[in-house]
């Protein structure tokens, strides 16, 4: 039944069709392969491709963009995987983690403006790394607890940025127990 009275005509009429499932392609090259290879053919891996999705929002009544004060970006779209630096989404959420913290997530939380994705990374990354720091500062007394300290810091450093890489295909956050609950918290507040 149709409930919208303003309607011309029920949505189902002018719904597009999904295409051909032998023209779908996965963003990554992985799954190809193993679809492929069980129907049974070897072909050449195709060429790299990009690893995120270009998911991107467009109006689908013209003008539809500037409704509600929200206008789509340069007049085209809008897309979630968008950053204002310019690098790639995954690249720039490691960044924050991999880029002598907590100060280059600072220097990201100033530059970066679009992504959302990579300014939780950013605030939860200068937050952990804060508080790490000071950690170093009470404990650098003791030679051995500061390099205990600075090897689970790297560590920490290295699987928070391999995270922040993974979880960048589908937009995911991984969420340190205390850090993470703040930094989603002040993003939300922005």
């Amino acid at each position: 039944m149709d409930f919208a009275p303003y309607q011309s005509s029920p949505p189902e009429h002018n719904r597009p069709f999904s295409p051909p499932r032998s023209t779908v392609t996965s963003p990554r090259a992985s799954f190809d392969n193993r679809q492929q290879q069980q129907r049974g053919g070897f072909a050449s891996p195709p060429p790299l491709q990009h690893p995120q999705p270009q998911r991107s929002w467009q109006p689908a009544i013209p003008g539809a963009a500037s409704a509600g004060g929200y206008a789509a970006e340069g007049g085209a779209y809008v897309s979630e995987f968008d950053t204002s630096l310019g690098i790639r989404l995954d690249y720039e959420a490691c960044l924050a983690y991999l880029a002598f913290p907590p100060l280059g997530a600072i220097i990201l939380l100033i530059l970066e403006r679009k992504s959302d994705f990579v300014r939780f990374h950013a605030w939860q990354s200068s937050l952990l790394f804060t508080v790490i720091f000071i950690i170093h500062l009470i404990f650098s007394w003791s030679t051995f607890l500061s390099w205990v300290i600075f090897i689970a810091d790297l560590g920490l450093m290295i699987w928070l940025a391999l995270r922040a890489y993974r979880d960048a295909d589908t937009l995911d956050r991984f969420e340190v127990p205390i850090f993470g609950q703040i930094a989603t918290r002040i993003l939300d507040d922005e």
